[in-house]
């Protein structure tokens, strides 16, 4: 992983013995981790920073009950033709990483077929509605229930066109039961005042659960996971290989930790891992960027408000409001690029009186994809004792609890409450 020293420059000062070691102290790791201690397994969680620090930090803050599609490839070519000349907001690439991300592309574009679409979108559905209960049964416990905010979220349009559109985008979702108002500009206003007329109606979807602060809600499960006799330690996750005789091994910062099992949560960074095992996993990742900034004038936001017109999403965070940026393709470790912030930092000013940046420079994230839109939960079909857990795209944070869940009853032996058939490796 990018930025880790040679696994043999490692110390090696004590040998740790545990059932579980969970590679990545992201929403999912943490998740994982926490649910397999619950179950009575001794678990090490181990990463190279602290919980809450990579991916998991830099998000929306949604729990997003209401996305049951998963966000597809356009199939129609006047959106191919319009992301092609590389200059909207929500879509950016580099055009020298295109030959790379290519074969991945076209993977995308023939999973994202209606019909393809449709049996995606059945397979994550499990994952989506259990996704609320499943952050609800750990915030309690974690006592972090004030980072919680259960008034939704808005999809804003900008023209009278969009909106008929979005409200029939609405209706067509009807079979899975969500609960949506429509705003006209005046509603909105009354919900939103410090909104501009530019958007001049909406959607607000009531389901779904939006915090405060995402990288403190992984702090406070990882917390919790060490009140529950957890471990966390720093390593070099690229160490792991299996240990003499049954089990797996990794290099912490302390010493050698063996396990009987091992999950691999480690996001964007979990093909790195895997690879020399001889798995090729077939992901790419969609880089993204935030920024905090201060509202001028008295303004408030009170709820995390999409712009579908223009693909960013302004959120009220404890630092400012932060602007959360679309999709950019390009290479993961390549230097970050600051297109994205200021193309949607102008149009999130013609909304919102938009005062001065909190950060000097923006956050960057990768989202790590797979080209079926689902992720990969479950074992790894070459190697016993060796799981996985990744993938999760735009919905990592929504779906960490629920994951861990699910993997952590594959672990120990227990009746899944859901079919793990959809997300295992070879599907």
């Amino acid at each position: 992983m990018h930025g880790l020293p040679n696994p043999g420059a490692w110390r090696r000062i004590r040998r740790m013995k545990t059932d579980v070691v969970v590679l990545g102290a992201g929403i999912v790791g943490v998740s994982t981790a926490l649910h397999l201690a619950a179950r009575g397994r001794s678990v090490v969680l181990l990463d190279r920073r602290g919980p809450g620090e990579e991916t998991s930090y830099g998000n929306a803050g949604l729990i997003e009950r209401a996305s049951v599609i998963p966000y597809a490839f356009p199939r129609d070519w006047r959106s191919v033709w319009r992301y092609a000349r590389n200059n909207t907001p929500d879509v950016s690439y580099h055009p020298r990483f295109l030959p790379r991300v290519a074969p991945w592309l076209l993977r995308y574009w023939w999973h994202s077929s209606p019909t393809r679409l449709a049996r995606a979108a059945d397979a994550m559905l499990p994952l989506i509605e259990r996704s609320v209960a499943e952050h609800d049964a750990l915030k309690d416990d974690a006592q972090i229930s004030h980072l919680f905010r259960r008034n939704g979220w808005i999809d804003g349009v900008r023209t009278e066109a969009g909106l008929t559109r979005a409200i029939a985008e609405a209706e067509a979702l009807a079979p899975y039961g969500l609960n949506y108002r429509v705003l006209d500009r005046q509603a909105l206003s009354a919900l939103e005042p410090a909104l501009s007329t530019r958007m001049v109606g909406a959607i607000h979807w009531l389901d779904p659960v939006n915090v405060s602060d995402p990288g403190a809600v992984t702090r406070g499960y990882a917390a919790l996971f060490q009140q529950r006799g957890g471990q966390l330690a720093r390593g070099d996750a690229r160490s792991l290989k299996p240990a003499p005789g049954k089990g797996w091994q990794v290099q912490g910062e302390d010493g050698v930790i063996e396990a009987r099992d091992v999950v691999v949560a480690l996001g964007p960074w979990s093909p790195d891992v895997l690879r020399p095992l001889g798995y090729r996993i077939p992901m790419a990742v969609k880089r993204g960027y935030h920024q905090h900034f201060a509202l001028e004038d008295g303004a408030t936001l009170s709820h995390p408000v999409a712009d579908i017109d223009c693909g960013f999403v302004v959120t009220p965070m404890t630092l400012g409001v932060r602007l959360t940026t679309g999709a950019e393709f390009a290479a993961r470790d390549a230097p970050p690029s600051p297109i994205q912030i200021q193309r949607t930092r102008a149009l999130a000013a013609q909304l919102l009186p938009l005062g001065a940046a909190v950060e000097r420079e923006p956050w960057m994230g990768c989202r790590p994809c797979m080209p079926d839109m689902r992720p990969v939960i479950g074992p790894a079909p070459g190697h016993p004792g060796l799981w996985m857990a990744f993938g999760h795209a735009h919905h990592g944070f929504t779906l960490g609890p629920v994951t861990g869940k699910l993997l952590a009853s594959l672990i120990t032996g227990q009746a899944p409450d859901m079919d793990p058939a959809p997300y295992g490796l070879r599907r």
